[in-house]
């Protein structure tokens, strides 16, 4: 599902990775996230895409400042998560932090 982000400026935080085989829990920590991340002050919304076969995936999360973003970084449950990615379930990883200052869809 694409998310539906207001008027720029707003921030995108963009999370490349590469999945270690097997789920060893990821999918209820993923979802577990997602819920917990849209609750946070100044979430607009995400959008994540995975290969089935190479295990490598994106995910943008939508935020209404940097300040926002950071903050999400900082809860627990979720620095909690960032330590497992690290430890169990991504081979490899980069993160990105952009402000978006354009932004236009099909109807545009």
């Amino acid at each position: 599902m694409l998310a539906h982000t207001p008027e720029p400026p707003y921030t995108a935080v963009i999370f490349s990775n590469r999945r270690t085989p097997g789920d060893r829990g990821y999918a209820a920590m993923a979802a577990a996230m997602e819920e917990l991340g849209s609750a946070q002050p100044g979430y607009l919304g995400i959008e994540s895409v995975r290969d089935a076969g190479t295990g490598e995936g994106i995910t943008v999360s939508y935020w209404a400042t940097e300040a926002d973003a950071v903050a999400w970084r900082e809860v627990a449950a979720h620095a909690d998560a960032q330590r497992r990615g690290r430890q169990v379930w991504y081979a490899d990883y980069r993160v990105r932090i952009a402000t978006v200052h354009r932004a236009y869809d099909a109807g545009r």
